[in-house]
């Protein structure tokens, strides 16, 4: 059952910046309302891509480093500064999309709404075969069926014609079929991120490990399953994107959070059987919605029954008929709710019905800023002032709901996928509210970064 869906107004949302925080955010949400909006992810629609402005990387970086220090919500936005809060957190994604727009257009286009899509293709969901004849018989191309046989579903991506976008694709296809369902191929980015230390690993903990047994599923990149903290659990991964398997920081980070452990280091599920779906690959196509249906189709065929995605992107029919049918088969999916500010839309999947979606919390159990808000939140979860493993060994310091998540997942897989048994603290307003779900859980699983010699990072939160 869908838990944590309320309708109710929290009367502490919005509270106010640090008055040097504020003057920076200003004076980035004054280039914004400047400078053409080709590449919010979320928000106004964006322009083509011929308006891209020209994004300096002088200008993000002050953006991260402040995020990085909003660190206390009790100083947080003010009511009446609440919008210049919601805009400016946006706003680091909507550059991070822009830059992305921008440096590959052989590979990324946007949609009608700004979103990011994969170039050159769009989904065909379940077709009609004569409806894909005319389909073909219009210049398009069969790039692919997708194998989503652990979902009962069938996806066809498809190539248009020479020189026609992905927009104009669409609606090519809903004026051949207009009774089929089509769709863009999203891209999906991850909802936080981690930065290496070079810190050395603290030796792998002894003793048998508390979750042997249990099975739990990651759609991710690559984690480094070397890894000291990852070393007793039993790590099966595959690839789904373009250009194979890549393994990455963000993936290695989520890994551990659920299933590792080493030294003082604790995951949810010490040494539980992980299995990871790389959706992003070498490429920047990667994390696509098409590889993401299919990397749940794998863990469905591999009866996992809880399913972490610490991923957020725009509502897509084809995650969205993925998502269904794997709680249908009873799987349990979980997902971080995203950093776009409390004011910012509801990201995907974390808002689709029968998902488990988790906000984070710093070290003083306050909610971060950056964290979405809303009716669909249901937990909250250590999200900062925390480590996790890097992949080239050691631990950095971790920031975003990207990492709240795995550590729901994780306490969800080791009581056989039950969510009514979590144990939460109530916090902010009285019973469940949009900022921390039912409550706080899994905060006694935070590892200090200190403890594992990790150094703080400077946020670029998508």
């Amino acid at each position: 059952m869908r838990m944590g869906r309320f309708i109710r107004q929290d009367r502490k949302e919005g509270k106010s910046m640090k008055v040097a925080t504020a003057g920076l955010l200003l004076g980035l949400a004054t280039l914004a309302a400047t400078t053409p909006a080709s590449a919010q992810l979320l928000g106004a629609p964006l322009p083509p891509l011929g308006g891209l402005p020209d994004l300096p990387e002088r200008l993000e970086r002050p953006v991260e480093r402040t995020l990085s220090r909003l660190e206390d919500p009790a100083e947080g936005l003010l009511a009446s500064s609440r919008g210049l809060g919601a805009a400016t957190l946006a706003d680091v994604r909507r550059l991070t999309v822009a830059r992305l727009l921008r440096e590959h257009p052989r590979f990324v286009e946007a949609d009608d709404a700004g979103q990011p899509v994969a170039r050159g293709e769009v989904l065909a969901l379940a077709p009609a075969p004569e409806a894909l004849a005319r389909i073909e018989a219009a210049g398009f191309r069969v790039a692919r069926r997708s194998d989503l046989e652990g979902l009962g579903l069938e996806a066809v991506v498809l190539n248009p014609p020479k020189g026609v976008s992905a927009r104009e694709a669409m609606r090519r296809l809903k004026a051949i079929d207009p009774e089929g369902a089509y769709e863009f191929n999203h891209l999906f980015q991850a909802s936080g991120e981690a930065r290496a230390s070079g810190a050395r690993s603290p030796s792998p903990a002894a003793g048998p490990m508390a979750a042997a047994g249990v099975r739990l599923g990651l759609v991710d990149g690559s984690a480094a399953a070397n890894h000291p903290a990852l070393r007793r659990a039993k790590v099966t991964q595959r690839a789904f994107a373009p250009g194979g398997a890549r393994v990455t920081d963000h993936a290695t980070a989520v890994a551990s959070l659920m299933v590792g452990a080493a030294g003082p280091f604790r995951g949810a599920a010490p040494g539980a059987d992980l299995y990871v779906a790389d959706v992003y690959g070498t490429t920047p196509a990667g994390g696509s919605a098409e590889a993401i249906a299919r990397g749940l189709a794998w863990l469905a065929q591999n009866r996992v029954p809880v399913v972490n995605i610490s991923l957020v992107g725009p509502r897509n029919r084809l995650l969205e008929q993925a998502v269904a049918a794997l709680n249908a088969r009873g799987v349990v999916v979980v997902a971080a709710v995203g950093n776009d500010g409390p004011a910012a839309p509801p990201l995907y999947p974390a808002a689709y019905p029968g998902v488990v979606a988790v906000t984070a919390v710093n070290g003083r159990r306050q909610a971060l800023p950056e964290a979405g808000r809303g009716a669909h939140v249901d937990f909250a979860a250590p999200g900062a002032d925390m480590a996790g493993a890097a992949a080239r060994g050691g631990y950095l310091a971790v920031r975003g709901t990207s990492f709240a998540a795995p550590l729901v997942a994780g306490l969800i897989a080791r009581q056989g996928g039950r969510i009514e048994g979590l144990a939460a603290t109530d916090l902010g307003t009285a019973g469940p509210d949009p900022v921390y779900g039912r409550g706080l859980v899994a905060f006694d699983l935070r590892t200090e970064p200190v403890r594992v010699g990790a150094r703080a990072l400077a946020l670029r939160s998508p």
